[in-house]
Parts: C-alpha cells; structure tokens; sequence
C-alpha cells in the first residue's frame, strides 16, 4: 500500500511519460484480470469531468486496478458522488483524492455564461451548473474570455476540494494525516497535469 505522497509521486510520473510518449498503457493479461477479480486495492481516487478527452487511466498512465474514477460533469460534488469516495476512502483505503478538472471544460463554461450573460440551460443541466456557481463567485467580468475561464476551472477545482474538505468524514481522515487531497487540472494542448 502507498502513502499519500508516494501516490501523488506515482501519478506524477505517469503523467510525464504521456505526456513525453512513453505512456506503457497497459495489455490485458489473464492473471492480472484473475487477481483484480478478487479484490481492488487503488491507490488513488479521481474525482474528474466526464469529458472524453480527459481519461484519468491514459492521463497517468495507469494500468487496471490502481486508480479508483468517479467522472461526472464538470467533476461536481454531488451526495452521489459523496458517497462514492466515502466508499474509496473507507473500504478501498485509498490515501490520495484527486479534484481533476480541465481546460475548455463545457460545464464550466455554461456556468459562467449563466453568470455572466443570464444564459439559461435545459432543467437538469441547471441543476448541475447550480452545483458549480457557488465556486464562481468570487469571479468578476472584465477578464479576457481565456483568461476569465483558466481562472474559472481552477475555482471549480478549489469549490470541490473545499466541499470534501468541510465535511465531517474528510476533516476526521485529514486530521489523522493519511489522507491526503489536491486539486489538478489538465491542459488540453499539452496533455500535462497542472497539480494545484
């Protein structure tokens, strides 16, 4: 089992050979398949957008079985998605949470839209977008559009560390300091992970 920052170390270099094109992305073979068939032991957790251009496994250059991904839009924390890492950090033990978000990401973009410009989505998208506007806030118009999203990515990375981080669970395993959590984001023309 990895600590935390050994973990983080891990995921660092993988992303450096893909990012070089030396990724070894993994072949199948039987007994890897047969021993994950018994059990799971990752040792990261990976809270990233559904994006299919951001494939957390490829980004890191991870093989089956070590990283545990939970993607959903705009990498939102909802009571869903809660209980999918409390699930990680209480029976898979995983020591390490990632917040990856990414470049160009749509969600985030719709989001400030309906900040800025009153734009308005379909029912169930609003109610994402209204999981990423609290983490927004802190933005003001003015900004160049590149530069107001690169800001806006980083503070809905910072938005969802910040609910993991409030809640009782992630206070109580923080404080016990064998858990560790850090924000990222992907740059889409570089295929590099900026860790936060």
């Amino acid at each position: 089992m990895y600590t935390a920052s050994e973990a983080l170390a891990r995921l660092k270099a993988g992303n450096e050979r893909f990012v070089r094109g030396r990724a070894r992305f993994p072949t199948v073979r039987k007994e890897v398949l047969a021993a994950l068939a018994k059990g799971q032991q990752p040792y990261a957790t990976i809270i990233g957008c559904s994006d299919s251009r951001v494939p957390p496994e490829l980004l890191f250059d991870a093989g089956f079985g070590e990283l545990f991904i939970v993607r959903v839009a705009g990498n939102v924390i909802s009571p869903e998605v809660m209980g999918t890492l409390q699930y990680a950090a209480v029976h898979l033990h995983t020591p390490l949470f990632i917040v990856l978000g990414h470049e160009g990401c749509g969600a985030v973009q719709a989001a400030l839209a309906a900040k800025f410009e009153g734009a308005r989505e379909r029912r169930r998208i609003a109610l994402l977008l209204k999981r990423i506007l609290p983490g927004l806030q802190d933005l003001r118009p003015g900004r160049g559009a590149e530069a107001q999203m690169k800001a806006a990515v980083e503070a809905n990375v910072r938005w969802s560390m910040r609910q993991l981080r409030e809640t009782p669970e992630g206070k109580a395993r923080m404080a016990e300091g064998v858990l560790k959590l850090v924000g990222a984001v992907y740059e889409l023309k570089t295929g590099r992970v900026r860790f936060l």
